[in-house]
């Protein structure tokens, strides 16, 4: 990968405003404050958002028939940066993007009863090395990268360590000492979570090995005929000589991924299966990936952000925030905060999503401010995999943004969620339905989607300027609404939902002293702290004050 080195080296919107331009921003993108604890984040698959680039969409021969949403649908990191440099994720508030893997995917497909899948999701490697030519290039994704840092966006990107792509006769199995093929895993205890395949035909990558091995015949094969195999055997034994690293299967793959980190800049990583491996792997690519980071800041000083580490989010199935730091596999409890994450999926949030609101806020607060302080987990309301989402039909779409967005921890924003992008597509099987390509035609076209849209954005520019939201410490107000605040800092804000349209008073007295003036971010409408209150009259139900 060190090749592309030598090539490189709102103000709130109004009710009316267009939902897909671009916004004036309250402070520039460099001064205004961020923590990782209290980001808004956007998740996106590759395939399935935007395609800037047809060009690229047979590059690769993945042409058998499919089953429905089963194989590339054209999405590539040309349509990222297009979406990018229209302006769509600075109006969301958006400030940290992840992408599925960018990472070459095998090149056959698997038959899975219903109709043949390719790899289109990102998560079936074939080369860590290269980008997927459907993708893009790697010089498209270090300009994306670039474009989105000059937007004061960090990059995270999703890491696959446990397992290769599938067999198919266009890609050869590793060899036995990189992968198991079987058996399949029981799921019952620790070890049959780690020594076994999660599915049948996705081999396991043996990261539990020490052992030095030679690389697959298979991609020296492919990087001889590429002209890069003497680039790559110099790297890795660089990579090697440096670390003290044994040559074993999970450092070739750390050595890898850690390139994205000091080669592009990338900000950080999501980690996928993160239980299917051993917790002390994670712990080494942690630090492999910070020292990566550190290399890359101090290569381009010019070209990071000074404030934050390299960034780790842990996919750990099943872990709930009211676990806290334990992750119980039944016969071993597991403390994987200890063990290189910073941050964990938050499993349970959909379901709590269903909680009234002080009941959610609340709760998420107190174990976010005792047993986690320090990490802090990714709420989600729906994502690429999992069968049950809040509000799977989309029927309250306004309340599922706002919880998502006002709930203590980072909030992420599944592409679409944001626009009510159906969850529910007729003739798919299993997680197909959750990826139909973004609904872009029915965002410019429908006035109930710009709706929707217009409450996301004016909520995440909002928690953008505001790292209190998701980082702060929140406490009720008592009012005639349901009213609190939340404070990180010198950063406080008070926020009241579900109030009268038009005429209204906000109890503020607590947080903003008498004669202050204050912007209603929800509206845009200056007012004034009298006697403790701050007095509105907006059409809207929602009041977002922060100090002008």
């Amino acid at each position: 990968m060190k090749n592309l080195v030598a090539i490189f080296f709102l103000i709130p919107l109004y009710w009316a405003c267009a939902p897909t331009q671009n916004t004036v921003q309250n402070q520039p993108a460099e001064n205004r404050e961020f923590v990782w604890e209290g980001a808004n984040l956007y998740f996106l698959l590759i395939d399935r958002f935007h395609n800037g680039n047809p060009a690229n969409d047979h590059l690769i021969a993945r042409d058998l028939p499919t089953g429905k949403l089963r194989g590339f649908e054209g999405g590539d990191l040309r349509g990222v940066i297009e979406k990018l440099e229209a302006g769509y994720f600075e109006a969301l508030g958006v400030n940290v993007i992840w992408m599925s893997p960018v990472v070459e995917q095998i090149h056959g497909s698997v038959d899975e009863g219903t109709g043949n899948t390719y790899g289109f999701h990102g998560y079936w490697t074939k080369d860590w090395t290269n980008v997927d030519p459907a993708y893009g290039t790697m010089q498209e994704l270090q300009e994306l990268i670039d474009k989105a840092h000059q937007k004061g966006i960090r990059i995270m990107l999703d890491a696959v360590i446990n397992h290769t792509g599938p067999v198919t006769e266009l890609d050869p199995v590793f060899p036995s000492d990189w992968v198991r093929t079987s058996p399949k895993c029981t799921y019952d205890t620790y070890e049959h979570y780690i020594h076994c395949t999660l599915v049948e035909n996705l081999p396991d990558v043996k990261t539990e090995s020490n052992t030095a091995v030679e690389l697959p015949p298979q991609l020296v094969e492919k990087w001889k005929k590429e002209g890069r195999y003497e680039q790559e055997i110099a790297e890795l034994d660089a990579f090697f000589t440096q670390t003290g690293y044994p040559r074993a299967p999970k450092y070739y793959i750390m050595k890898w991924l850690s390139d994205y980190i000091r080669d592009l800049g990338i900000d950080g990583y999501r980690i996928d299966t993160a239980k299917h491996v051993t917790e002390d792997v994670w712990s080494e690519f942690a630090q492999v990936c910070q020292q990566a980071f550190d290399t890359y800041r101090s290569n381009h000083p010019n070209q990071t952000f000074e404030t934050t580490d390299f960034y780790t989010v842990g996919e750990v199935y099943g872990y709930g925030i009211f676990s806290k730091r334990i992750y119980n596999f039944g016969d071993k409890k597991v403390d994987y905060f200890a063990n290189g994450f910073d941050n964990l999926i938050n499993f349970d949030f959909k379901g709590d999503a269903a909680q009234p609101y002080e009941k959610l806020f609340n709760a998420y607060n107190s174990l976010l401010q005792t047993d986690l302080q320090g990490k802090s987990v990714l709420n989600y309301i729906s994502s690429h995999d999992d069968s049950w989402p809040f509000d799977k039909k989309r029927e309250k779409p306004i309340e599922a943004g706002t919880k998502l967005l006002l709930t203590p921890g980072i909030s992420q924003i599944y592409y679409g969620d944001e626009s009510a992008r159906s969850l529910n597509i007729e003739g798919t099987q299993g997680d197909a339905t959750l990826r139909l390509p973004m609904n872009w035609t029915q965002i410019e076209n429908d006035e109930a989607t710009q709706k929707i849209l217009r409450h996301y954005q004016k909520l995440g520019q909002f928690r953008k300027n505001h790292p209190a939201i998701g980082a702060g410490i929140h406490k009720q107000i008592p009012d005639l609404y349901y009213t609190f605040s939340r404070t990180w800092g010198n950063d406080q804000v008070v926020i009241a939902l579900d109030v009268p349209a038009w005429e209204k008073e906000i109890n503020v007295g607590t947080v903003f002293a008498e004669g202050a003036v204050l912007i209603d971010a929800y509206s845009g409408i200056e007012t004034r702290v009298s006697n403790g209150k701050a007095k509105l009259d907006t059409p809207f139900e929602y009041v977002l004050l922060e100090k002008k």
